[in-house]
Order: structure tokens, then sequence, then C-alpha cells
């Protein structure tokens, strides 16, 4: 009797260890295939991600080469560097919002009590500006024309300005 309780004793824990070994080597099998998938997937994600991006930053100084060659005038005294000029008007820009009235280059006059100011600001190229501004209730956005001065200035004009419906 001890010995047929051992043969299936045995025989148990050889067909437990096959059947554990076969369903660990799937589950191995599985969570590979899962991986490279969910790889796969966020590889396209990323890529679609970056095409998006790339299209967005079309029109922007960053990526537009003829722009950044207007800066550069083969005076190496004279050479504005696009790297350095896109923060300093962005900040210039930004400093009219200071002003009692809000800031002048939104196009807009104080319709409520609160002034408009301006919030968002993107280069375009070496002439073009758009730039969100709001005056908490009222949105809208403005087209401005920036040049470079001789003396390093920056000057700006408003070419058009919208407001959004409440």
């Amino acid at each position: 009797m001890k010995r047929s309780f051992m043969l299936y004793a045995v025989i148990l824990l050889v067909l437990m260890n096959v059947f554990t070994y076969s369903f660990y080597s799937k589950e191995v099998e599985y969570e590979q295939n899962r991986y490279e998938k969910t790889t796969k997937k966020l590889r396209e994600s990323l890529n679609s991600a970056t095409v998006k991006l790339n299209d967005a930053n079309y029109f922007s100084l960053e990526k537009n080469e003829n722009a950044q060659n207007y800066f550069d005038s083969g005076d190496s005294e004279k050479m504005i560097k696009y790297e350095e000029l896109i923060p300093h008007v962005t900040e210039k820009l930004l400093d009219f919002n200071s002003n009692p009235k809000g800031n002048p280059y939104v196009g807009q006059d104080q319709i409520g009590i609160n002034k408009f100011i301006i919030n968002k600001v993107k280069i375009l190229n070496h002439r073009w500006i758009i730039a969100d501004y709001s005056d908490g209730e009222i949105w809208g956005e403005v087209l401005l024309k920036y040049f470079v001065n001789s003396d390093q200035s920056i000057s700006f004009e408003v070419n058009q300005s919208l407001l959004y419906q409440k």
C-alpha cells in the first residue's frame, strides 16, 4: 500500500510540475507579447505626437531658418541670436502689462473695470507675433509687427486685433 501511494504521489507531483511549467512558460510568452504590443503602441503614439508638434511649430522663429537668417547681418557684433531674441521680445511685450490702462498693444481700449493684459506670446518669424490677451472676462488675440531697431531696442505695432464673444 505504501508503494502504490508513493507511486501515485510521484505521478501526481510529476503531472503538477508539467502543468506548472507549461502554465508559467505560456505566461512568460504572453507577457512578452503584451509588452511588445504596448511598446509598439507607445512608439506609434510618440511618433504621432512628434509629428503634430512639428506641424504646430511650423510657424515659429525657432524652426524657420529664413527668419533666423534675417538677423544674421554678417557683422558678428551686430548679429542678433534668435535664441536670445525670443525671450527678450516676449519680456518687452509683457512689460507693458504693468501699464495702469492695460497693455497698449492689445489693440483694444479698456471695456470694463479690468484692464487688458497679454497672457501668451508666440513669435512667428522675424516680423510677426501672435498674442492672447484678456481682462479676466473677455478674451482676444492680436497680431503684432515687431522691429529690432539699430540700438537693439524693440518696437511694436498692432496689425490686427479681435475679441471673442462671451
